[in-house]
């Protein structure tokens, strides 16, 4: 019996050559399948006879076929599909292209319903590329009958290669009934006093609206559904915490003051405040749970090297660990420079490296710190870079690690218990508004670094338009007789209007198509424009000490120009690159160009980003937003009045569905969930009231950081 826990592999329905995709597209079961929602609606309510329907509309009309075939054009040999529909009122053309097997479909004499936009060609008006849609009842407009492809509002779906919305509009239509079996987590009087739809409605109207009204019903009610269960679970998280012990790590203010006179730079306020936050939330024996963020180049490695000097000078180890492995030793040299003074031993840690030194008081690494055969004594501290690079279980798995710890060196009376949890400080270089971080991390204490150095030189960004390219090119050859260096990435590579970043099954295929395209813009640049430079090049399917040489020779000088793809980090601090050109720079979303041009402006020197558009000269308005900004913070608010927090987060990276993404625009939204989260579990913290609801909050993993 088909049931919504019917895996999709056994739905008859579903042909086996198609379950990886769907698989893709995290639809594993019918109930991922229903709750697989529209990414938008094309609108085909304007139903019309034909004769009265005019050019650049959208359409549908309804009538019989009086004759279809197929041809191919003359000079491409691309073949059309051509059909002429009639209703009581006149005729009309229909154009497909690419897609033969219409003419057997959509066979003579049958009653279809077409919806697309009025072309004028050579022989007037015609419908190109329609949705189609055989009538079964012709007594009844389509947007009230059987129809799902035409007529009404209709459901575009997240897709995957070999995975339509056609076809998921059918599958989904087929099983629609079985949400029936559903029970609503959400409580009735929490339905009835934030007026939202019951689930069985919502699920119904989601799908198949009626008009844009009830679509947005639909949608709130499944905005502040997946909000709640984030709050609610952030808010649990932080009564769970509590319940635990930490190292009380004390504020030796005379050891910060001398670990910041020890500094060759003055810290800013930003990270005087947040180095004190820290410092402030270590001295409790509960366990800290901080986020440190900060925009690129803003000093968090400095403030995580301080709060790490106090820990270990208190009788505990610290660790750190770091997306990559160039990451990973660039975190190693810089934290080793602050602390070596006063005689912290430090150790790196990464597939490639084994723990240099016996015992360490902090170790740096990669995620070859959490392997089992890794043990992490006496920690008092983790500090996780970049933490939304990692899994959950990853992050948990390190925080576990440190448990039972022991402090080494006289602790203190209340410390001298086992099963201590470290405390937990997390880093990012994504600054997002506050509203969303603490929207998205409710169990998280936040620390902003929203201050650069004083003496560091804004980066001068700049769009180069095609024409301009040669002199963007001599440009860069006076800076590299100058002695300076210059990052280049290549475009992000796109097939079938996928990007291929979101789609994990596909790494493999995206290292490969984005190496040729390194490869290309490395013999381009090293045979044509540059032939007199040393030019190197980084790709993600260069083994790590490939990837090490090529970065240790960037650094050291013995390159002028590293061509890079924008999957392989290329965070190492370099501050003689002053340099970053990004080709095809309207294809990567504003985070990323923000994250990339701050690669460069770590030196004395005047630095330069150049922001080449395709050849088509694409120049966008999220272009000129990174030209017009100055800073991280800046453009996240510019980015959520652009394209919403969708682009700025980077949802598949996040952890966040793309209908929550959609909902953190809306600040009343947000305020009435985490009111509700409160109240609830004001009122019953284990939720043994609302059995469904934390069955659910159970079942959905929507946490981004460990608990």
């Amino acid at each position: 019996m088909i049931s919504l826990q019917t895996p999709i592999e056994q739905i008859p329905k579903v042909s086996k050559r198609i379950v990886p995709a769907l698989k893709r597209l995290g639809i594993k079961t019918l109930r991922d399948l229903l709750f697989h929602f529209p990414a938008r609606y094309e609108n085909f309510s304007n139903l019309k006879p034909i004769r009265e329907i005019t050019k650049n509309e959208i359409v549908t009309v309804q009538g019989a076929i009086q004759r279809i075939a197929n041809f191919k054009t003359a000079k491409r040999g691309i073949v059309l599909t051509e059909a002429t529909i009639q209703d009581e009122t006149g005729s009309l053309k229909a154009v497909w292209f690419n897609q033969p097997f219409l003419a057997r479909t959509l066979a003579k004499g049958i009653t279809v319903s077409l919806s697309g936009k009025v072309t004028l060609g050579p022989r007037g008006l015609y419908l190109q590329n329609p949705a189609y849609e055989k009538i079964l009842n012709r007594q009844s407009p389509i947007a009230n009958a059987q129809g799902i492809h035409t007529g009404g509002l209709v459901p575009v779906y997240p897709e995957t290669e070999g995975v339509t919305s056609r076809w998921l509009r059918f599958l989904i239509k087929s099983f629609l009934p079985l949400r029936l079996q559903l029970a609503d987590p959400l409580h009735q009087e929490v339905r009835m006093r934030h007026r939202l739809l019951g689930l069985k409605e919502a699920l119904k109207a989601i799908h198949f609206p009626r008009s844009i009204e009830e679509s947005g019903r639909a949608r709130r009610r499944f905005s502040f559904e997946q909000m709640f269960f984030i709050q609610l679970r952030a808010l649990r998280a932080r009564a769970q915490l509590k319940q635990h012990r930490a190292p009380a790590i004390p504020c030796n203010i005379a050891l910060i003051k001398q670990f910041v006179r020890s500094l060759p730079f003055s810290l800013t306020d930003a990270q005087r405040r947040s180095l004190w936050e820290i410092l402030k939330d270590m001295e409790k024996s509960s366990p800290m749970n901080r986020l440190l963020e900060g925009d690129v180049g803003s000093g968090k490695t400095v403030v995580s090297a301080g709060a790490m000097l106090a820990c270990c000078r208190a009788g505990f180890a610290a660790v750190l660990m770091a997306p990559t492995e160039i990451l990973a030793q660039q975190h190693f040299a810089t934290i080793e420079k602050l602390v070596n003074p006063f005689g912290i031993t430090i150790g790196l840690m990464t597939g490639a490296q084994k723990l240099s030194k016996p015992k360490c008081d902090i170790i740096v690494g990669t995620h070859a710190l959490i392997q089992e055969h890794v043990q992490l004594e006496n920690l008092g501290l983790v500090v996780v870079d970049e933490q939304h690079r990692f899994g959950v279980s990853q992050r948990a798995t390190l925080v576990d690690r440190g448990k039972n710890a022991e402090p080494a060196r006289d602790p203190a009376p209340n410390q001298r218990e086992s099963a201590l949890v470290p405390h937990f400080l997390s880093m990012t270089a994504t600054p997002i508004p506050r509203t969303l971080a603490l929207t998205l991390y409710g169990d998280l204490d936040l620390s902003l670094l929203d201050e650069m150095p004083k003496d560091r030189l804004p980066v001068i960004t700049k769009i180069v338009e095609p024409g301009k390219r040669d002199a963007a090119y001599r440009f860069i050859r006076e800076e590299t007789q100058k002695g300076r260096q210059v990052f280049v990435i290549c475009p992000r590579i796109e097939v079938g209007d996928q990007k291929l970043e979101v789609e994990r099954h596909m790494q493999q295929k995206l290292l490969l198509t984005d190496m040729k395209a390194v490869k290309e813009e490395y013999q381009k640049l090293s045979e044509v424009i540059f032939p007199d430079l040393r030019v190197g090049m980084l790709h993600g399917k260069m083994k790590s000490g490939e990837k090490e040489r090529a970065m240790q020779q960037f650094k050291n000088g013995e390159l002028d120009i590293m061509v890079s793809t924008s999957v392989v980090e290329v965070g190492v601090d370099i501050p003689n690159a002053t340099i970053m050109m990004i080709e095809g720079a309207e294809r990567f979303g504003l985070a990323q160009l923000h994250q990339f041009r701050g690669r460069v402006g770590r030196g004395d020197a005047q630095s330069y980003c150049f922001l080449f558009p395709t050849e088509d000269g694409l120049i966008t308005k999220r272009l000129r937003a990174v030209v017009e900004t100055k800073n991280g913070f800046e453009l996240a608010e510019k980015d959520l009045e652009i394209r919403g927090p969708g682009d700025l987060l980077g949802t598949a990276q996040w952890g966040v569905s793309e209908i929550v993404v959609q909902a953190l625009r809306d600040p009343d939204l947000i305020r009435s969930v985490r009111e509700e989260a409160k109240r609830l579990l004001g009122s019953d913290p284990t939720l043994q009231a609302f059995p469904e609801l934390a069955a659910t909050l159970n079942r959905v993993e929507v946490s981004v950081h460990p608990e």
